[in-house]
């Protein structure tokens, strides 16, 4: 892309590879009090989701409420599960990394709490490549995805024209957001649904190799 300012990375299942631990903890959860959920329903019915929407919808599939600590109970076990298991989505870092040596900025726009995303940064080693200022989290504005709001808070916070900023999502209602906001959106399809991308406006991909060359960065393509 030419005159490219910043590129927007979301953070599960793009950067790191927790959309299997958090959905595996939130079916086991589920299905402890009372919903049997398995992790492939997990994934279909939550998954992108803020966490209260997913807290409203299990209550309202359940038809009574939760226990009060369930969401505590739910951030700790996940956090745990992360611990023992998060890994980063291969070529995460070299990715990032080429991009910043273009000159082009990047930044972090996710759905989930800051602390989590902090913690996901932590454990994989990526958070060197990404500084304070440049994690952004969908409880920091009015709407999150697939509202426009989030990618332009974060567009708005770095100093960028939407039309010059690129997202890369790997769940529809990502996408929708990115183009919502007037960006260009590439799909992340090794984990996702490539035709659900496709049709939410995402130009797809499978390895995130192919990213460079799709960003249009000097020396690739």
């Amino acid at each position: 892309m030419r005159d490219l300012q910043l590129v927007i990375f979301d953070c599960d299942g793009v950067l790191v590879d927790s959309e299997v631990i958090s959905n595996s903890v939130l079916a086991r959860l589920l299905t402890t009090d009372g919903l049997p959920t398995t992790l492939a329903e997990a994934r279909r019915d939550y998954q992108g989701l803020l966490l209260g929407e997913v807290f409203d919808r299990a209550q309202e599939k359940l038809g009574r409420s939760l226990p009060n600590d369930w969401l505590v109970r739910f951030e700790s076990e996940r956090a745990e599960a992360f611990h023992r298991e998060l890994r980063p989505v291969p070529g995460a870092a070299e990715v990032v990394e080429r991009v910043c040596a273009a000159g082009v900025a990047v930044c972090v726009a996710s759905q989930g709490k800051l602390e989590k995303t902090r913690l996901s940064l932590d454990i994989t080693g990526l958070r060197r490549l990404f500084p304070e200022p440049t994690l952004f989290s969908a409880y920091s504005v009015a709407l999150g995805k697939p509202h426009p709001d989030l990618f332009l808070h974060a567009a708005a916070e770095i100093g960028a024209d939407p039309a010059r900023c690129v997202v890369v999502e790997d769940t529809p209602s990502g996408v929708m957001a990115g183009v919502s906001a007037g960006m260009r959106v590439f799909g992340y399809t090794a984990d996702s649904d490539e035709h659900a991308l496709r049709q939410a406006g995402a130009v797809t991909f499978r390895s995130l190799d192919e990213l460079p060359t799709l960003l249009g960065l000097p020396g690739f393509g």
